[in-house]
């Protein structure tokens, strides 16, 4: 299913392609930095990173930042808010709070690929106050209740 995501170009981000799939079966779209000098995140620093983008998501959904897996692996960077959430009525600039955790400076250079976009939908809660819940078999354990073997 394709939805159609109205989009802003602010002027920063003049000359960037718009978001992408890099694969036809890819769930991410591509987010680019819009920076207009290299931007230099020190090992254990972080910056927000611009997109140059404003979206108007369609009612019903949330836009899910997410980190790419081969900076990750490569480099160390991390979204420490990930999945970051872009609310339905936000029309702000999208930015993505970008962490190194590597042991080397990390250079944010315009037009990288700095973070990937899952369009979601979203339900809303109903809550519901009762005196008991149903039991199951896990009951109230928590972490590492059920073990870490097969």
């Amino acid at each position: 299913m394709t939805l159609t995501i109205a989009v802003r170009r602010l002027a920063h981000a003049e000359g960037l392609p718009l978001p992408s799939y890099a694969t036809a079966g890819a769930a991410g779209f591509d987010l680019l930095a819009a920076v207009h000098d290299p931007l230099t995140i020190p090992a254990g620093g972080r910056a927000l990173v611009p997109t140059g983008l404003q979206i108007a998501l369609p009612e019903g959904h949330e836009l899910q930042i997410r980190p790419r897996s081969g900076l990750a692996l490569k480099h160390g960077i991390m979204l420490p808010n990930s999945p970051g959430t872009i609310d339905e009525d936000y029309r702000g600039e999208l930015q993505v709070i970008v962490l190194n955790g590597g042991d080397a400076p990390f250079v944010v250079e315009r037009g990288m690929r700095i973070a990937q976009g899952v369009l979601a939908p979203v339900f809303r809660a109903a809550w519901a106050e009762v005196e008991t819940l149903p039991e199951t078999l896990r009951g109230t354990g928590g972490f590492g209740s059920t073990g870490t073997q097969g």
